[in-house]
């Protein structure tokens, strides 16, 4: 069978031949529901199978040619790297008398990490990723700094590959330590206080030609010693009849007590097991024996534990828990739950540093160790801001603010005054004076009231005609937050409008809002979705013509459930790295850890759930869909591309309109952490391009 033929895009007079995309008589059956699964074998490992990576070339072969042919990228491009050149700080961490932070210059492909023992004197590089490779693929994940600043570990990915490879480096002299460890996923290290070693977490050496595929079963906690073999580290704890959990350890400041932390998801709950430092055969304690709630780790004073957690509370608490009386019925309340949802406490001076989220905006508070508050953090507006870095003891932090029109500036703030001292502000080609940022309220279908920020020029015309992008995600208690984007600002100097309503499933309004979008109750989140594209059409932003949505991830999901539920709702969609099979994620990498937040097909009421709108199967022959442009990597080991690969398959099949279905797969790159300077920016100029084209934008420069 040759290549299908598709007619012309009816904005322009492209014709869009797709590759020839194998289909197989290949079923599955369900609690007695036969289910098929016709591109099973696009699910193969893109290195291991040649037909993938013959069909994988000839896709991004029609689809580059297409992007190259618009006029309107190559303006695009350049307009976007104007706006990224710019110095980007992040905010400064201090550890033995020295700080660190990471600054890219501007293009940099991957972001440098700096030291100095003053931030009023130079600093110096310490370590510099776009050394490692041409490509900018290979990037410095993260960095750990002992306590006395003599030694740093830091773990290196290569290709955006979730995978990372450990190494230790003399702060002073540059000089890399031969200690090298691998298998190593998520979490980070916890150092002794004399730093002769630390502790970590690593997972069994998967079976070759598996490491991208394979799920993610076994990890572990070990110890290193510096100076040894990985082969010599020191089983900390396994649970070997749990494969599915997961750990991390904290290792208590005062250095009487190590903490572990278990999960089974990537739900807020979790079990705590403690011991006394001192005898690394001591047994494990029990505080918290299962998974019904969230209790995380944020401090000691003594044998008096203080945890965030959300037990009576939907929105978030402090408690605090005695080692002579432990368990959840003997907790003390510290911070009382509040209407706003608290996302995060540490101890800094002696004190609580709580985040907390008022209608997705950041709110400070700083508050004594016996919970009084003492003053807010005042910031430049409604925003966002992130950092509070530090230990326990120390009087000064950092954090970065910004909006979606105010660029990251980084602040000092002195938590003995409550004074913030402007330690970097951004230098972007930006004028926040001609752009404006408004926050609505909407309902959805049920009634639920759903917040949305909109951002586009100042004096826009509300007369149904504006090209909108609509950006959701909704799931795994993630909160959107207001935060400044390149990509945005140009989509805006495009004339574009930018809307990212805060969906249920996330975190924005505490527990009780994560889980009104979870597994059965899944359909409130695309609802959500629905309702806000209404609204702006309702409202005169834009009209389904001209309104776009885009999602990555759990958000690649979203378009991919919305379009083929209301694919006359939208004039284009743009999915990335989305989990696009309902019924077979949870076979695949990760994807295990997400059976908590989807449900799983072996339920049978979940199945039914997951059925009813998982983007695969829902894509039904004779339908016209919207001009859609599929986005993944070849490794993405997070989100595995087979999941793109099949719906991008499946949509081309069943196209009965004339609008195109193309698939963007990147190569040397993964779920999105780490990727270089000059992907991203190649990436958005594609998706623009894409929209300019589908819209008929004129470029202002």
């Amino acid at each position: 069978m040759g290549p299908m033929e598709v007619n012309p895009s009816s904005q322009a007079s492209d014709q869009v031949r797709y590759p020839e995309s194998r289909r197989e008589a290949v079923h599955d059956t369900f609690h007695g529901v036969k289910v098929a699964g016709p591109y099973r074998w696009l699910e193969q490992d893109v290195r291991e199978s040649k037909e993938v990576q013959q069909w994988v070339a000839a896709e991004n072969k029609v689809t580059q040619a297409f992007l190259q042919a618009i006029p309107q990228r190559e303006a695009i491009g350049k307009r976007l790297t104007q706006l990224w050149n710019y110095p980007k700080y992040s905010a400064p961490f201090q550890r033995g008398g020295k700080y660190f932070y990471y600054k890219n210059n501007g293009l940099q492909n991957q972001t440098v990490l700096y030291v100095t023992n003053s931030l009023d004197e130079a600093p110096r590089v310490l370590i510099d990723p776009n050394a490692w490779s041409q490509d900018g693929t290979i990037a410095l994940s993260s960095a750990s700094p002992s306590d006395d600043a003599k030694l740093l570990a830091y773990t290196v990915s290569e290709a955006g590959s979730d995978w990372k490879n450990l190494r230790i480096l003399n702060v002073e002299t540059g000089e890399l330590l031969e200690d090298k460890l691998q298998w190593i996923r998520w979490g980070g290290v916890d150092w002794l206080p004399d730093g002769s070693g630390f502790y970590y977490a690593r997972y069994p050496e998967p079976e070759e030609g598996e490491q991208y595929q394979a799920l993610a079963l076994d990890q572990m906690l070990y110890f290193h010693r510096i100076g040894t073999s990985q082969s010599n580290d020191r089983l900390v704890y396994r649970r070997a009849d749990h494969p599915d959990w997961s750990f991390s350890l904290d290792l208590t400041e005062d250095d009487r007590y190590q903490i572990i932390s278990i999960t089974k998801s990537t739900d807020d709950e979790n079990m705590v097991l403690y011991r006394e430092t001192g005898n690394p055969d001591a047994p494990w304690i029990e505080l918290i024996g299962d998974f019904e709630n969230q209790f995380w780790f944020i401090g000691n004073r003594d044998d008096n534990f203080f945890f965030l957690t959300d037990l009576d509370a939907p929105t978030k608490r402090v408690v605090a828990m005695s080692l002579q009386k432990p368990g959840r019925d003997q907790v003390r309340e510290v911070i009382p739950a509040r209407a706003e949802t608290l996302r995060s406490a540490r101890i800094l001076n002696n004190s609580f540093v709580a985040s907390y989220l008022k209608d997705a905006t950041t709110q400070v508070r700083i508050l004594s160790l016996d919970g009084d508050f003492i003053r807010d953090v005042k910031f430049p507006g409604l925003g966002t801001a992130s950092g509070f870095g530090g230990q326990e003891t120390d009087v000064e932090t950092f954090y970065s603010f910004s909006s979606y029109d105010t660029p990251s500036s980084i602040y000092r703030y002195d938590i003995q005054t409550g004074k913030s001292q402007l330690w970097r502000q951004s230098e972007a080609d930006f004028d926040p004076a001609l752009f404006e940022v408004n926050q609505v309220f909407y309902e959805s279908k049920d009634g639920t009231r759903v917040p949305m920020f909109i951002a586009h020029k100042k004096n826009l015309k509300r007369d149904g005609n504006n090209p909108t992008l609509l950006y959701g995600y909704g799931g795994f208690n993630i909160s959107l937050t207001p935060s400044f984007s390149v990509s945005y600002v140009t989509w805006m100097e495009m004339g574009g409008v930018v809307a990212i309503p805060n969906l249920r499933g996330g975190g924005e309004y505490g527990e009780q809002w994560h889980q009104a979008g979870k597994t059965v109750r899944k359909q409130n989140v695309f609802d959500d979705f629905i309702a806000a594209a209404e609204w702006l059409i309702d409202e005169k932003y834009t009209c389904s013509e001209k309104l776009a949505i885009q999602g990555g991830s759990n958000g690649g999901l979203l378009v991919g459930a919305v379009m083929t539920q209301r694919p006359n709702l939208f004039g284009a969609c743009l999915p990335a790295v989305g989990v696009m099979d309902m019924l077979r994620y949870q076979h695949f990498t990760a994807g295990r850890f997400w059976v908590d937040e989807y449900g799983t097909p072996d339920e049978k009421d979940e199945f039914h759930a997951l059925i009813k709108y998982s983007p695969y199967h829902n894509i039904r022959p004779g339908v016209s869909y919207p001009a859609t442009l599929v986005s993944t990597a070849d490794t993405d080991d997070r989100v595995v591309p087979m999941h793109s690969f099949k719906f991008a398959a499946a949509l081309q099949h069943a196209q009965a309109g004339p609008a195109p279905i193309l698939i963007r797969i990147e190569t040397r790159a993964g779920h999105g952490a780490g990727k270089p300077t000059s992907k991203r920016i190649e990436n958005i100029a594609d998706h623009w391009a894409f929209l300019a084209h589908i819209f008929e934008i004129s470029i202002p420069w």
